[in-house]
Order: structure tokens, then sequence, then C-alpha cells
């Protein structure tokens, strides 16, 4: 712990956003004494008293944590490093500005703390007026407290330094000739160690020759921050990858490389084991440059590794759930059995698993300065994540949502809709999976297996690179996208084997997509819920834009109109949307929130609506579900099952029996009848493992849909509701449903359809379990009308409509179709009451 000369490797706890819990850095230590590494450093941004308040000293209380954690890490032989950030609001001059600095770190010296670090990044390069008159400049300001507080510590043999141009990218002009990195070489007392985060805040890559730059300036070799796993800047992105692009050889010039990783604490094994191979590799072999590290290699190993630790029953916290033993004395996983919340009906529109693997079974503490030891996080909510900006992500854990009363929600929900008239898929093999898709799913709840684990990493791989699924799937899309006009509904020079050859990749494309809901369900289901709620906002809104991106894909074939459509075309509106990925168009020189998103933000916008952040980014729900959706285009043997639901829907919604109907296609025809007879082509359906749940229906052009309308399907229900039956006696019912139809006729101004050419109407089952696939439902449309040409959709709901304003108020839509017409990037969404 002594030698000055050791090299510092292991991790930062400095990320903005929710602290790790005590019990989570336990085991973190754990992981680093198993893994070689050697130095952690507690300094996260959330910590009020670390930052915001860090003139305040630490509670009884929090003294106790503090001193404990402290211990704990020295106890695993890790040297335990204490930062603080007083950069936003101290005033360098003031005298009692610097006792107080002393005070709070005298405290945590007291505590047993040896090491130390004074951390003046992201803050404003301006002094006030007090200081401006004391120091020549902002560097020499920051240079003299630091000198003191190392020399007040006793010359500590860890004391870090973080500058405020960190980066190369931001010093200015450059590296070499900063004013202020040259005044922090010179004056800074040579005990002092800088951080540094490389040519960027989070560097692609560190060479051996911009780390000698940075040597030569700071007049000491730099301690790397390294935020290569980092994600508080991106509320849609998660870092699984290994660690890369670090050569060992870069040991030679570096004090220490500490590595500030995903503020999931349950996301970072894979990155600290990869580390830990990367120190152990250079660690013997320093003085011929470094041992050879494979991070292909290193990440095999740690699947390996991890594959055991999923294995594990964890509670949100890294609780241990006891294990229960049945009757035979063998290990039961849980007394819930969700087997239709894992089963999927053998439909050959819903996602098939992927090939070889099987269903799973089944579907924070006190914070320093801010919460109590012993507090518990709430066991009935995942995390509700809101985007704050690069460097502000307000991020939260949630416990387990496993309760007594799931054990047979699926099948009262069968039940209800049976009494409901509601449709629900019955037939041989229901369940089950097709012949050659592997074993049939079972209940309980079980651990990934290999394959879900390396795709679920693929997925999430690291910020400037893809895994290869990833890849292939943005591949496929833009391909797709680039070549929809072989499948144009209007195409008079199709070539066959483009034909095929576009129809190929999009069934490898629909498949990659079923992949992804599968690895949801089995997330859902896994054993391992501590790994669940922090992965789970990740996979659950990726899940999402797939269901979206598929559902589209499959209404591209043939679907496509052509250049000359009076509305425009899919061709004329993706002339901004170039071939190439968000990873590619960042390129090396640009940071990676520079496109925000990762995979399910490039999925996004290769979409047509791909800009409306609205539609996509949505809290995810209060109770993880692992039931199996699709949304698809409508096909004609859906009609029955929509009518049904439709019209359970209204009589449910009016409190009358379904006897009370004079026919009893009257509700279907009335609501659904016309769209699915005018332009099925804007129809999509909505399933999840019971049936149909849901459809949304679409109308391109309503000036040209209202004349067909009069001239065609009001006649053909003249025919088939007469007015005069058996010998001319009346027929009320038979009057009463013409008179609804003609009521039905929409009279809509000009000025309405000039901006809102299109319209859309929404039906969804009110005891769908999540309810954001209702968001992607209507998102897919929107998707369809703008490939077509649309600029703009509005959807008709009466305030006496009860049921659709509660549809919309439950999915949030009241905020994106309220009050006059707003525009979304070439979709502009409007609602008339």
């Amino acid at each position: 712990m002594e030698d000055k000369g050791e090299f510092l490797c292991g991790v930062v706890e400095g990320f903005y956003g929710r602290p790790w819990s005590m019990e989570q850095r336990k085991v973190l230590f754990q992981w680093m004494q198993k893994w070689g590494l050697n130095t952690y450093l507690y300094g996260p941004k959330d910590d009020l008293k670390h930052r915001l308040l860090w003139r305040e000293v630490y509670s009884p209380e929090e003294e106790a944590q503090l001193k404990t954690l402290v211990w704990e890490s020295e106890s695993r032989g890790l040297r335990f490093v204490y930062a603080l950030s007083p950069g936003q609001d101290i005033v360098f001059s003031s005298s009692c500005d610097l006792t107080l600095l002393k005070r709070k770190l005298r405290q945590v010296a007291e505590l047993g703390c040896q090491a130390f670090a004074i951390l003046f990044d992201d803050i404003d390069h301006s002094l006030c007026q007090a200081d401006s008159e004391a120091f020549s400049s902002f560097a020499h300001a920051q240079v003299s407290v630091a000198n003191e507080i190392f020399r007040f510590l006793g010359e500590p043999s860890v004391f870090l330094f973080c500058p405020t141009e960190y980066c190369g990218s931001l010093c200015s002009p450059s590296v070499a000739k900063s004013p202020y990195l040259l005044t922090v070489g010179e004056d800074l007392l040579p005990g002092i160690s800088v951080i540094w985060t490389g040519s960027k805040v989070i560097s692609r890559e560190i060479s051996a020759d911009s780390l000698q730059e940075v040597q030569t300036v700071l007049q000491r070799p730099p301690l790397v921050w390294d935020n290569l796993h980092a994600n508080d800047y991106d509320s849609r992105r998660v870092f699984l990858g290994p660690f890369k692009g670090r050569p060992p050889g870069l040991r030679t010039h570096l004090r220490g490389l500490l590595l500030n990783p995903n503020c999931e604490f349950e996301a970072n094994y894979i990155p600290l084991h990869t580390l830990g191979t990367w120190h152990r590799a250079g660690r013997g072999k320093e003085k011929d440059g470094g041992g050879q590290y494979c991070p292909e290699g290193a990440l095999s190993a740690a699947l390996q590794d991890w594959m055991e630790e999923l294995s594990q029953p964890l509670q949100p916290g890294r609780q241990v759930r006891p294990v229960e033993l049945n009757s035979s004395g063998s290990v039961s996983k849980s007394k819930t059995c969700d087997c239709a919340d894992t089963h999927s009906a053998s439909r050959g529109s819903m996602p098939k698993p992927p090939p070889d693997t099987l269903d799973s079974g089944g579907p924070a503490g006190p914070v320093l300065g801010s919460e109590r030891e012993g507090r518990r996080e709430s066991a009935d909510a995942p995390p509700r994540r809101d985007d704050k900006g690069p460097r502000a992500e307000s991020r939260g854990r949630a416990g387990d949502s496993e309760r007594g009363e799931e054990k047979g929600e699926r099948e009262r929900e069968k039940e209800k809709r049976r009494e409901n008239g509601s449709p629900s898929r019955k037939g041989p093999g229901r369940g089950v999976r097709e012949k050659g898709q592997g074993r049939v799913a079972c209940g309980g709840k079980g651990p990934l297996r290999e394959q879900e684990v390396r795709l679920l990493v693929g997925l999430y791989f690291l910020p400037h690179e893809h895994g290869p699924a990833a890849q292939r799937l943005l591949q496929d899309l833009t391909w797709l996208k680039s070549n929809s006009h072989c499948v144009s509904a209007n195409s008079k020079k199709t070539q066959p084997h483009k034909v095929e050859e576009w129809r190929v990749r999009a069934g490898r494309f629909q498949a990659a997509c079923d992949d992804i809901a599968w690895l949801h369900s089995s997330v859902v289901n896994s054993v391992n819920r501590a790994v669940l709620y922090d992965l789970y906002p990740y996979v659950w809104d990726l899940r999402n834009t797939a269901l979206v991106a598929k559902a589209f894909i499959s209404w591209l074939d043939g679907r496509v109109l052509s250049d000359s459509h009076s509305l425009g075309s899919w061709r004329n509106c993706f002339h901004w949307c170039g071939t190439s990925t968000g990873a590619d168009l960042l390129g090396v020189e640009s940071e990676p929130w520079v496109f925000k998103g990762g995979l399910s933000g490039e999925v996004q916008m290769l979409l047509p609506v791909g800009t409306s952040s609205e539609l996509f980014t949505h809290p995810p729900p209060l109770f993880p579900t692992s039931r199996l959706y699709n949304i698809r285009p409508f096909q004609h043997k859906d009609k029955v099952e929509l009518y049904r639901m439709v019209r359970q829907l209204h009589l449910q919604a009016q409190g009358k029996p379904d006897s009370s109907q004079p026919h009893p296609d009257l509700i279907g025809d009335r609501y659904l009848g016309a769209s699915l007879a005018l332009c099925p082509e804007y129809s999509f359906v909505l399933e999840d493992e019971m049936g149909v749940c849901g459809c949304v229906l679409g109308v391109l052009d309503v000036r040209s849909f209202i004349k067909r309308r009069q001239a065609s399907w009001i006649p053909a229900m003249r025919d088939k509701y007469p007015t005069r039956a058996h010998g001319g006696a009346g027929h009320n019912g038979a009057q009463e449903a013409l008179q609804l139809f003609q009521e039905d006729q929409p009279d809509y101004p000009d000025s309405l359809l000039y901006h809102f050419p299109s319209q859309l109407q929404l039906d969804a089952l009110p005891e769908l379990v999540d309810c954001s696939v209702t968001r992607s439902l209507f998102t897919a449309l929107l998707t369809a009308l703008k490939a077509n040409g649309s600029q703009g959709v509005f959807c008709e709901v009466l305030p006496t409509d009860r049921q659709r304003l509660e549809l919309l108020t439950k999915l949030g839509f009241l905020e994106i179709l309220r009050g006059e017409a707003r525009a979304r990037e070439g979709v502009v969404l409007g609602r008339l009451l």
C-alpha cells in the first residue's frame, strides 16, 4: 500500500446518477480482489456531500458507513481513495472555504482513509472577482488549493488531481500548447498525480504516443480515468462488452488506470472481469512493454464466469433470495408458475425462439450523504429514467416485482376474455413451440443460457462499437430500406431475384427482432432479479423498438407507393438518412453522446418517424412481464377477431349485454368496417400469446377515403342491413344501423385536412399487461403513413368516447395529441375533439 510506484488499477465510482449501495460495493470489492485489481475511488457525483454539499461533514451514521467501507476495501487488499469535488462553488482565495475543505478531509482521514483525490472536472472556467484578484489564472487557483491540501494531509502516497481540461478535446488550443495544462505541470507538487481520460471524454482508443505527449506537458505520468463503459450520458445505453482499445504496454506511460463503469452495478461484471485480465497481462512484463491481451479471449472467459453469477437467485441490491426445497429435497426455483407468461402459442406470426435455445423458467441501499443504512428499495417498480443531458443522468433501481398474486394471473385473464367473448387463439400445440424450435417453456424462473447472454452482450457492446448481432441487424435494416423500391406496390421493373433477396433478408431481420423479443422474455424470467432490474429498462426499450421495426418491414412488402403518388414516397422521405450506422457516423473524432440511443436509437432513426423522441422514449411499466407480443399488418382472417374485440369493448363501455345488438357485425362495421374494406394496407394488429388484443387503423388520404366510403361502403351497408325484410315488414334494428352509418359521415374542414391529410384509430383491450406495446402499435402505423408521404395525422376522439380517452391517457398520448398541431420532424400529430 505504501509503494508510491505501484500501478493503480481498479474502479472509479464517479458517475452521475444514483450511487451504488453498501452491499453492492462489498460485492465489488470481492470481485476486485478475485481479479487482481487494487484501487477503488469513491466519488459518485450524486452523493450530495461529495459535490453539491461538499462543505458539510458526515453525520455519525454516515461516518460509520464510510468507516465500514474503508475497512471492507482495505481488508480485501484494496486502496480506498476518497474524492471530493468542490469546484462548482469554491472560492479559492477564501480562507473559510479552505478551512472547511480541510475539516472535511480530516474527518475522512480519521476514519482510516489514506488516499485522496480532489476533482475539478465539469465546472465553469471563470473565476469570481476575489479569485481574479488573488490568482493569475484559473489553473493557478486550483493548483494552489491542491498543493495546500496535499501538504495538510501529510503528502500521502496517493493524491490525485483532476484538472478541468482532463482530455485532449477540452484543451485549448491543444494539449502541448494549453496554458492551463502547462501551469498544472509546472506548479503542481510532484507527489500529486494528474487524472486524464485520453483524447476524448470517452476515448475509443488510447495510444502510447498520446500519453507521451501528456506526460511531457504534465511532467509526470498521468492516471487514466477511463470512461469506456460509462453510460450516464444516455438513458438508452448500457455497455456489457470487454475492456479494449488500451494495449497493456500503456502501463509504462501511466501512474494507473481506473475504470468509471456503468451506473447499473450488475452491468459491470464483464467490463471489470476483462479489466482484471488486462491488468494481469501487463503486470509481469512491464520491462518489455507489457504482455499480450486479447479482448475476445478475455470476453469468453468473463462470459463463462458470468454465467455462474447469473444463476444465483439474487434480489435487487444483491440480497440473496431464499432457495426453497420441494418434498423430494431438491431445489425449487419458485413457488409461482408463470407458464402462460413464458409460453407462446404456435402461431406463424408470433415471435419464434432463436434456434437451439430453451425457454428459461418464469419471468439499494444506503447512499453516503443522502440515504440511511438499511433502507430498502421499492419492491414494486423497476427504475424510471429521465434523460437530463450528456453528463447528468438521474437513475434509479427498484426491487423485484414478484408477488404471490401473480400465480394464475394468465388463467384469470384467459377466463375473463372467454367470458367477455374476446378473441383467443385455440388449436393444437398451444403453448408449445413448433417442431424444431427447441424445448417447451416451463414455469418458474431460471438462469439465462449462454446463447442468450452472448446475444445480450452483442446488443449492448461498447460506445463506439456494436457486437455481431447488432451489426447484422443494422446492416439488414439499412439494406432493406435502401432497396425497398424492389417491392414497391407500383414497381414495373421488378427483378425476381432482387425481390427474392429482399424477402430473404427481410425474413432474417424479422427473425433477429424475434430473438430480441425472446431475450426480453428470458431476462424477465431470470432467476437473478438483481440483473433483471439493472438491465430491464434497456432490454424493454429495444424490444419495443424491434416490435415497430419488424412490423414496418413486414408492411413494406408490396405496400410502398411509387414516386409519382401525390403524397410523396418512401424514397423521398429518406433523402436525409444515409446508409451508415450511428457508430460509423460518429467516427473516431466524435463523442458517443453525439448520436444518442445506441442500437435502439439507430434502429429508430432508420424508420420514417425516427426523429420523434416522444414516440420511442417513455417510462417502462411498473411490473415487468415476459409475455410475448407481436405487431404485424392486418390480414383478412383477423376481421372476425377484431370485430369481436371491438364489439365487446363497446358493449362494456355502454354497460349493455351482447344480446342487445340487432346484428353481431353492427359495431364492427360501424367502427372498423370501412377502414378494413377500403384501406386494409394501413391497418396493424397487436397480438399476444392468447390472440389479438389491439389494433390500429389508418387512412392515408382522408379526402379520398370519404368519397370512396360514400360511393361503395354505404351502399354495401344498405344491402347488408335492408330496411325491409320478410314480406315488407319494417326492421327497426336495421333502420337504426343505417341511421348510425349516416351519422358517422365525417365533415372535416379543409384547413384541417390540408395540414393533417391522414387519420388513425386505436383500440386495445384494457387488461394489457404491458401497455407500452400499444404505443409501439401506434408508432408502427405512423411509420407506414410517413413512408408513403403523409405529413400530418389526426385522431378523432369525441368527449363522450370515454374508453378511447382513457386509453390515450393511459398510454400518455394526450401529451402527444393535444391541442394545436405540433411538428415532429416531418410527422405532425394533432387531436380533433
